[in-house]
């Protein structure tokens, strides 16, 4: 490992490799991506194996404005632009048409009552907005459980009126995503395995990063770790960043977990379908059968549910969507599935969770997180980026941003430095 470089990139998921390809681009200039994990990619990771699923992004989220849509055609990998099942009504979320009409009113109004309280400038949780008696209210927080990792109490109004993913249907990468990131940090000069416990900014010199493998120095630091990781003082910083604690523990890390599923009996799930389990509670799995037509079904959990089976074990989470099935789609559907993957993100002790939502009061958390620090700390990640928050093209984009910060700074000082922040402000 280089005990010497110019910039250092602590981090390498989707932001901590574009900031590192962004600095790369500099002749001369040295850089190293410093991952706590003997792997690339973060929290986009394609199961290794036959079939290629994805155990954390998995949707390029409007994909027309999604930086990764050009890598991956560029890079060789196949972009599907089909429509994402939830956007078909076949099955959608498992309701009869007039249900789904009710659903789709009521889904309009609380998005316009978001709207509204957002304008007016006040904030509190987003289940304020909902109407107490609605029949929806399980369905709704389901969604929210898959969108934010948390249900409508725990999260801000004014910051689910910030966000805006860009233009685009949803499509998938074919190869699977989490093989995309890894696959485009391919060539990044990086360490594996080496989680950073200390990042030394003291006195004028070079920044001190302690690893587990060994001490780098470098003219100026990408930090693109977790909010969790932050919060939770699992890199030191010294001197001690209170702010960038605080703004990070209001950013917490939803819960958001997947178990994949083995199909014995294909001709039973319609492929490229997507239903909810329970339309009434918000503890329920959402499934997508059967994707690329392959013999797997994802079940994608959210919020104390994804918690609790992942805790719980393969096992209890199997029996639970085993539960869901038989309601949807009969016994014998229920019965031709077994388990091939349970993800556990949020015992990942270098990650702690899915993406950052904002708790009520805490909108301005995001801008708070992602400002330099001395000319020489720059910060990355889904969770500072102010409108495509929750997203690996909104984590792409941070670190490009944090990339031409860094290069400011080397170049020019804090003068170019404030010009390189008010554009992209």
């Amino acid at each position: 490992m280089r005990d010497e470089v110019d910039v250092a990139v602590i981090g390498g998921g989707a932001a901590g490799i574009a900031a590192a390809r962004r600095l790369m681009r500099e002749h001369g200039l040295s850089v190293l991506l410093i991952e706590a994990k003997d792997r690339l990619g973060g929290r986009a990771h394609t199961l290794p194996g036959p079939l290629p699923v994805d155990l954390g992004c998995a949707w390029l989220h409007s994909g027309l404005t999604n930086a990764w849509t050009a890598v991956a055609d560029a890079e060789g990998f196949t972009v599907d632009r089909r429509p994402a099942p939830w956007d078909q009504e076949e099955r959608d979320l498992g309701l009869t048409p007039d249900q789904h009409a009710a659903y789709a009113d009521t889904l309009e109004d609380f998005r316009a009552r978001a709207e509204l309280a957002a304008a007016r400038g006040g904030d509190g949780p987003l289940s304020d907005l909902l109407l107490p008696d609605s029949p929806w209210r399980g369905i709704i927080d389901a969604v929210s459980t898959y969108v934010s990792g948390a249900t409508t109490d725990r999260i801000s109004v004014r910051d689910t009126a910030d966000y805006r993913p860009g233009e685009g249907d949803d499509w998938r990468v074919v190869e699977g995503y989490g093989r995309l990131v890894a696959h485009h940090g391919r060539d990044v000069p990086a360490v594996l395995g080496a989680p950073v416990t200390l990042v030394d900014h003291s006195g004028a010199g070079p920044v001190r990063i302690e690893t587990a493998r060994g001490t780098v120095r470098a003219r100026a630091v990408i930090v693109t770790a977790s909010t969790d990781v932050i919060a939770g003082g699992r890199i030191r910083f010294h001197p001690a960043l209170p702010g960038k604690a605080e703004a990070a523990a209001m950013l917490p890390l939803g819960s958001v977990e997947k178990l994949w599923l083995t199909v014995t009996d294909p001709e039973l799930f319609p492929a490229e379908q997507f239903c909810l389990g329970s339309s009434e509670t918000a503890d329920t799995a959402a499934y997508h059968f059967r994707p690329f037509g392959r013999p797997v079904v994802e079940c994608f959990l959210g919020g104390d549910l994804a918690r609790d089976l992942s805790r719980a074990g393969t096992a209890a989470a199997l029996d639970f969507a085993r539960s869901e099935l038989r309601s949807q789609l009969g016994g014998e559907a229920a019965g031709a599935v077994g388990p091939l993957h349970l993800t556990g993100w949020g015992r990942e002790p270098h990650i702690l969770g899915s993406y950052a939502y904002a708790k009520p009061g805490a909108a301005g958390a995001r801008a708070r997180l992602g400002e330099p620090v001395d000319g020489r700390l720059f910060f990355a990640g889904e969770a500072t980026h102010p409108t495509r928050f929750t997203t690996a093209h909104g984590a792409y984009e941070t670190g490009v941003t944090a990339a031409e910060a860094a290069l400011a700074a080397l170049s020019g000082g804090p003068r170019a430095l404030r010009a390189v922040q008010a554009a992209t402000s």
